[in-house]
């Protein structure tokens, strides 16, 4: 009976060393990647819709 009790022990021992204590909290911040979907173009904003107003409606 003593053998048994001793072998529960250490059986329980292990299980409270890996289990016996939560993993450390993940902040959800630290959980998020933001990157952009596509790399910005330069000639993307070099039309300007409003500038024909400017030039033809003078």
């Amino acid at each position: 009976m003593v053998h048994e009790e001793t072998v529960t022990d250490v059986a329980e021992a292990a299980r409270r060393a890996r289990f016996g204590t939560l993993p450390e909290r993940v902040r959800l911040a630290d959980t998020v990647e933001e990157k952009p979907a596509t790399v910005q173009d330069p000639a993307r904003n070099d039309y300007n819709d409003d500038e024909w107003l400017v030039r033809n409606v003078v």
